[in-house]
Order: C-alpha cells, then sequence, then structure tokens
C-alpha cells in the first residue's frame, strides 16, 4: 500500500430534516449572515421561510443574496461580495445547488479580499488566506458535492474561460445534507446532476491520486448511484431514492476533495466556459462514452470492478471482457437516465470542436487521466461525441 494524505474538515449533519438546524449551525460561526441562493421560486418559498426562520430564532441578522445563476459568473459573484460588505457579515450560507454553494465561497473570499475572486484562482500567487468568511453550505441537489469540497467553480465571462478557486480555506464549516430538500428537483436536472456524482465517483477511482480511502468511498458512491439515480429520475418524491443519492453525492465529493478528477471534466470546464447554457452534468455525459472507450484498456482493473457494480455477473468473466463489457453498460445507464446526448442536441457547433479541444487542456485535470491525450487526441474524442 503506498503512502497517502486524506483531509475532510468539514461537519456534516445527514438526515431527514436536520434542515431546521440551521440557526444553530451558523451562529457558531458568525451572527451576521449572508444567505447566497438562486431567486426564490414557488417550489423554493417554504424552504426559504424555514430557513430565514431558523436564522432569526438563533438571533442571526440576515442579508439576503439571490443573484445566483447556473455556471455562475465573476459578475454574480462581485454583486454578492459587495451585498456582503454592507451587510457587515461575517458568516455566508450557500443554499442551493453547486452553484450557490460555489458562489457563497467565492464571495466569500472576495468580499474579504483585494481583487476579485478571479484574481484568487487555483493556479495564481494570491491565495485566500484567514480572512476569508466562513461557510455553511446548505445542498439542494445531489450532484456536484461542494458542500465538502475546497473548490469553488466561476466563469469569466470575457475570457470565455471556467476555472477553480481552490484552497483548504474554501472547505464549508459545516455541510447539512437533508435529502428531503431534493424531493422536488426536476427528472432532467436530477438526471444531470446525478450523473455528476457518478462522474466525480468514477474519475475519483481511475486517476493515479487515487488512495485506499478515496477507493472505499468512491466505489460506494458508483454503487448507490448506479442503484438508485433511475428510481430517483423517475420518481422525484422517492425519499429513499433521494436519501441514497444525497449520500452519494457526499461520499463522491469526499473522493473529489482528496483524488480528484480526470480528462471529462477538464473538458466539462471548457465547454460550460464557452456556452454556459449547458449544465456540468450534460457537458459530462456528451463525452462519456468517447472517453471510456479510449480509456479502459489502460487501466482494465479498475473498469472491470466498476462495471461488477453495475453487473455482477461480469463476476465471472476474465477482467479484460469485464472492462470492456463496462463501458457498454456505463452507457446504457447513460440512456437509461435520459442522458445520451451528442454536441448537436447541446447546440454546440461542430466547427467550433478544434478551439474547445484547446480550451480542454487549460486545466490540469488531463494530466490525472490513466491514458493521458494531446491536442489530437481530445480533438477526436470531441468528434466522437458528435454523433451518439
Amino acid at each position: 500500500m503506498n503512502k497517502f494524505n486524506y483531509y475532510q474538515p468539514t461537519e456534516i449533519r445527514f438526515g431527514q430534516g436536520r434542515i431546521r438546524e440551521v440557526g444553530e449551525v451558523v451562529a457558531r460561526w458568525g451572527r451576521r449572515c449572508l444567505l447566497v441562493s438562486v431567486p426564490v421560486f414557488p417550489e423554493f418559498e417554504g424552504l426559504y421561510q424555514t430557513v430565514n426562520q431558523s436564522l432569526e430564532d438563533s438571533g442571526v441578522s440576515v442579508a439576503h443574496f439571490d443573484g445566483v445563476i447556473p455556471n455562475p459568473t465573476t459578475e454574480e459573484v462581485s454583486a454578492g461580495a459587495r451585498a456582503a460588505e454592507k451587510h457587515r457579515a461575517d458568516v455566508v450560507l450557500g443554499l442551493g445547488g453547486g452553484s450557490s454553494m460555489d458562489t457563497a465561497k467565492a464571495i466569500a473570499v472576495e468580499a474579504t479580499h483585494q481583487g476579485t475572486c478571479w484574481d484568487y484562482l487555483f493556479f495564481r500567487n494570491n491565495q485566500p488566506t484567514e480572512k476569508t468568511l466562513p461557510v455553511v453550505a446548505v445542498s439542494t441537489t445531489s450532484g456536484t458535492g461542494s458542500q465538502v469540497t475546497q473548490v469553488a467553480v466561476v466563469t469569466n465571462p470575457e475570457e470565455k474561460t471556467k476555472s477553480a478557486l481552490y484552497h483548504p480555506r474554501l472547505f464549508p464549516k459545516t455541510a447539512l445534507v437533508d435529502p428531503e430538500l431534493m424531493r422536488s428537483v426536476p427528472e432532467h436536472v436530477t438526471a444531470s446532476t446525478g450523473f455528476d456524482v457518478f462522474a466525480h465517483a468514477f474519475e475519483s477511482f481511475i486517476t493515479p491520486n487515487s488512495s485506499p480511502y478515496t477507493d472505499l468511498i468512491s466505489l460506494e458512491a458508483i454503487r448507490l448511484v448506479a442503484a438508485y439515480l433511475p428510481r430517483a429520475v423517475d420518481e422525484g418524491s422517492d425519499l429513499e431514492a433521494r436519501t441514497h443519492m444525497a449520500w452519494a453525492d457526499t461520499l463522491a465529493g469526499l473522493s473529489i476533495a482528496n483524488a480528484g478528477v480526470t480528462l471529462p471534466h477538464g473538458i466539462g470546464m471548457a465547454i460550460g466556459g464557452s456556452y454556459p447554457h449547458v449544465m456540468h452534468g450534460e457537458a459530462l455525459a456528451v463525452v462519456y462514452p468517447a472517453i471510456l472507450r479510449y480509456t479502459y484498456q489502460t487501466v482494465p482493473d479498475r473498469f472491470a470492478r466498476v462495471g461488477r457494480l453495475f453487473d455482477p455477473a461480469l463476476g465471472d468473466l476474465p477482467e479484460a471482457e469485464a472492462a470492456a463489457a463496462s463501458c457498454s453498460l456505463i452507457e446504457d445507464f447513460i440512456k437509461k437516465i435520459g442522458m445520451s446526448l451528442c454536441f448537436a442536441d447541446l447546440k454546440v457547433p461542430e466547427e467550433e470542436l478544434r478551439d474547445l479541444a484547446q480550451a480542454s487542456l487549460v486545466l490540469p485535470d488531463y494530466k490525472s487521466h490513466p491514458r493521458v491525450v494531446d491536442l489530437d487526441g481530445v480533438y477526436e474524442l470531441l468528434k466522437e461525441s458528435c454523433r451518439k
């Protein structure tokens, strides 16, 4: 067994009804809270009232920044940072999916540092300091795992680039994971975010940066996604399925916080930066079949283990055959949850794929892929993803 490190400072409060603890949790970190969310919509109104009442009962003064959008941009983060400064916030509460939680983390940095959040991307010399506001995260989707990671993904529209702040100070202090909050998530959003859970767990498992610890939790996350994501997509009110998916999401987040991700996420980030209308799960699903076929022979033992989670009968096959079969099983799973896509479905022009390939190599994720690819290789994978 090789040496490895595992770090996770976030307190996790998991289970049905935990949302009622939000006021008490936030009050541990501050008395002036900036609540960060998407604009309130009818299905969100009851949750917002519950959260606001809990904060008020705990003596927390609240200002609400509701400017979060999918694929949050530097502009939204800056607006939220100004709201935090105006309120003199000493704690930030991210309430929602990955976009809300990532925006909350980026606001926690920009509101307390010179410049903008874009000045504190993972590769910059400047990094978040102890001035960073504490963040509490409440997840309402099962997708990004942001409630337990040190990552905040942000898009810069001017540069058409999607990148990330990455620092231990961005780990939320507490993550409240209440599966009851996910029951109203629409079918396609459930499928898209749920596939992101699979991708996090799968890529954490196949990367050379994995460890016995992340292997353990990644495989369990994959097992849960295989069993329960189709149920959650088919029947959103299925609380058992939602609970298992919420736990899978948390496990996958714990995995990527320590092992990281690989080539699909580098491509997915490039797609999101250039085409912000594309959901992150969609950006992953569109390239996954081609990348699976490109990769499986490099780490057949890993692919075989994943394949056997989808079909235990693969246990009777030699490893190489089970690895090959895993690609078809995962593709079938993508179809089953309604995520079989091509670039035409996502309105990504084929003539722009060369530029997209170049952008896919900006982040270092591809370097952690079991079979490292060059520019021409990424371009070929993208062209293959133009057809289902």
